[in-house]
């Protein structure tokens, strides 16, 4: 489904403005670093040891719940879904990429530069709303595979956060059901922050605003992945110089 009346790309400026304002706040706030983690959560992933599955189940939940980056993504992936079926389809292959390369990064000590894996999320986003406006099918006369595209993007989500967990050294005693636990902490995130923006989206939907800002919306998304490259690049650059 594509947006492309004259009508809705009239309406773009607030939905852009008020999204580019959210993620300034963002950019410019501690939490705004590759795959943030709070500085209390680092300190008790750094000290602890053995298994603890409740605590690393609540930081999972809490990872995805705060993670902007992840929830931009899947907003942009339940945006024209309205079968609970077709959403657990996208949701399941986001989850089954995001948990596999988590696992493996950490498990096997594979890494990468955090702020150019974060500027790939950003680059999801920035794909996703490009598909929802039918770009790539104008552009290049195809469609492609968006549940192939989730399953790839959701392994670059997994690995970026597999990367920044690998910077603060967990101990090993216990550490595959500290990850499962967190992993299965990010699924619990994930079906609570869906179903808010599921019930938000289910409301606006049966208003005639949503046909109207339906373009507008994902062009707004579209600019906060933008954002999000800028900002990662950046970050990049600075520490290479630092």
């Amino acid at each position: 489904m594509t947006i492309l009346t004259l009508a809705q790309r009239q309406t773009w400026t607030r939905p852009v403005m008020a999204l580019c304002a959210i993620m300034f706040a963002l950019i410019i706030s501690s939490v705004a670093q590759a795959h943030g983690v709070a500085e209390g959560d680092q300190g008790y992933v750094q000290e602890v040891s053995g298994v603890q599955f409740i605590p690393f189940m609540y930081l999972g939940a809490k990872h995805m719940i705060t993670g902007y980056d992840h929830l931009l993504f899947l907003f942009g992936v339940i945006f024209f879904l309205y079968r609970l079926k077709h959403i657990a389809t996208y949701v399941t292959l986001f989850a089954i990429g995001h948990s596999t390369t988590m696992l493996f990064g950490v498990l096997t000590g594979v890494s990468a530069n955090a702020y150019l894996i974060d500027a790939i999320i950003g680059l999801s986003v920035v794909y996703k709303a490009l598909d929802n406006l039918g770009a790539f099918r104008r552009w290049f006369g195809v469609q492609p595979n968006t549940k192939a595209a989730t399953l790839v993007f959701g392994l670059f989500h997994g690995f970026g956060l597999a990367t920044k967990v690998l910077e603060f050294e967990m101990s090993r005693d216990g550490l595959l059901p500290n990850l499962i636990a967190f992993n299965l902490g990010v699924e619990i995130g994930q079906i609570l922050a869906l179903s808010a923006i599921l019930i938000l989206m289910g409301f606006w939907r049966r208003t005639k605003s949503f046909g109207r800002h339906a373009f507008a919306a994902n062009v707004a998304l579209m600019t906060a992945g933008f954002l999000l490259v800028g900002y990662q690049l950046t970050g990049f650059v600075i520490a290479q110089g630092a």
